[in-house]
């Protein structure tokens, strides 16, 4: 009997032994965590150690990051504005490393962050129709890190609009100069659109646009602009609905300088030019206007294209020798100014005209000058000399009708009334 009551103890402790070694591997597999190996187990990189450092570095005791990386637009976004949507910030840390690149042929895209490390944002406008990926990393106080990422489509060509504008930005023009916008789509929502440019001028004019059809709107003052004076223009455009679908993608600023006021009078009856600047006549020069069968227009026309030699086709006019009023194809016309999108010009003339005593051209206003136009001395070539893009050239007294407002950069044929008619604002 003694020797079943040891055997019953031994093995009633080798069931303590096994519970209590069962209970440990459901310690060590429930935590994965403490320091619970023997030294022996750690010298010998024991399996329930190897699990306890794997554990840590899938995070189970490894705090994440506080930073939080937030970028915008949204990953999968499409028909992304070109200047100011793309962007990343962060909370509770500071970005590290930003990249941004095409995606079909990974061109980099210069960006920067800014000082305190909060945010990012690329150098300048990204190009439509393309699709881009943001990659971010950032580190919170303690060195941990956290990344993002964001891939996007901009907007189309089909989908966006642009406007090309007159004058060029730094330059400097004379006073008939009009802000003139043409754009390259349809805008029928003319009141975001013209809302959302500035014009504004140092010289204190009131300054209105006017819409002369869906694609071009041009601003001016009621009076020519004050000499002097310096035009601010802000073409906040980006991300404004132009149309159905189509939406503006420039934010672009640009300025001019209005220089000496210059005003030339052609009277088509007398064959004179009187040249008045600042108020004072300073010239006056004998010339040929258009004749009978192609008079002048009469009006006000602004000098908006300077070419030192241009060749003038009549053909490209509509002047053939079947409508029997001559062909003619000079291909070295020497100091041609445009007053008209029709092809009006101010030019020199070699090739002879009855210069202070009659009406030759086929509608353009001549000036004596000569066969390469190197004659420091001759009209046409003082002319071009003084001009400058914006200065106004008015004709009178032909026996043709005035100028269209919109033939060219001459909205000056309109009343102001008329004018501020033409406004969406």
């Amino acid at each position: 009997m003694e020797k079943r009551v040891k055997t019953a103890s031994k093995h009633r402790n080798a069931l303590a032994v096994t519970a209590a070694l069962l209970s440990g591997a459901l310690v060590l597999t429930a935590c994965g965590g403490g320091d619970s190996g023997s030294d022996d187990d750690k010298k010998n990189g024991s399996k329930g150690d190897s699990s306890e450092t794997e554990a840590g570095k899938q995070g189970g005791d490894k705090e994440s990051s506080a930073a939080e990386i937030a970028i915008t637009p949204k990953n999968g976004a499409d028909n992304v504005g070109i200047n100011s949507d793309a962007k990343v910030g962060v909370k509770g840390g500071k970005l590290d490393k930003v990249t941004m690149t095409a995606v079909k042929d990974g061109t980099a895209v210069e960006g920067e962050i800014s000082g305190d490390g909060a945010s990012w944002a690329p150098s300048g406008a990204l190009q439509r129709a393309t699709e881009y990926r943001i990659e971010a990393v950032a580190e919170d106080g303690k060195g941990r890190e956290t990344t993002n990422n964001s891939t996007f489509t901009t907007v189309s060509q089909a989908n966006s609009f642009i406007g090309h504008f007159t004058p060029e930005d730094g330059s400097t023009v004379g006073v008939g100069m009009p802000v003139s916008i043409n754009f390259d789509k349809p805008i029928t929502n003319r009141k975001e659109v013209q809302t959302a440019i500035r014009v504004s001028s140092s010289g204190g004019q009131e300054i209105v646009g006017h819409w002369f059809n869906e694609r071009r709107l041009d601003f001016r003052p009621q009076e020519y602009w004050k000499s002097g004076s310096e035009v601010d223009v802000k073409m906040a455009l980006d991300g404004v609905k132009g149309s159905e679908n189509v939406t503006g993608v420039q934010d672009r600023s640009f300025s001019f300088t209005v220089g000496r006021s210059q005003v030339s009078t052609v009277d088509a009856k007398s064959h004179q030019m009187t040249v008045v600047r600042d108020g004072k006549t300073i010239k006056k020069i004998p010339i040929s206007a258009g004749s009978n069968e192609s008079p002048t227009w009469n009006g006000q026309m602004v000098i908006s294209e300077r070419f030192k030699k241009t060749r003038m086709n009549g053909a490209t006019v509509g002047f053939t020798d079947d409508d029997g009023e001559g062909e003619y194809d000079i291909p070295d016309v020497p100091h041609a100014m445009r007053l008209s999108t029709s092809g009006t010009f101010i030019h020199g003339n070699y090739w002879g005209a009855p210069f202070g005593s009659g009406n030759a051209s086929h509608g353009c206003v001549g000036l004596k000058d000569v066969k390469g136009g190197n004659d420091k001395g001759a009209d046409g070539y003082w002319f071009y000399k003084e001009s400058m893009l914006g200065d106004v050239v008015t004709v009178k007294n032909s026996a043709d009708k005035t100028i269209a407002p919109d033939n060219g950069l001459n909205g000056w044929n309109m009343s102001w009334e008329k004018w501020k008619a033409g406004s969406a604002v």
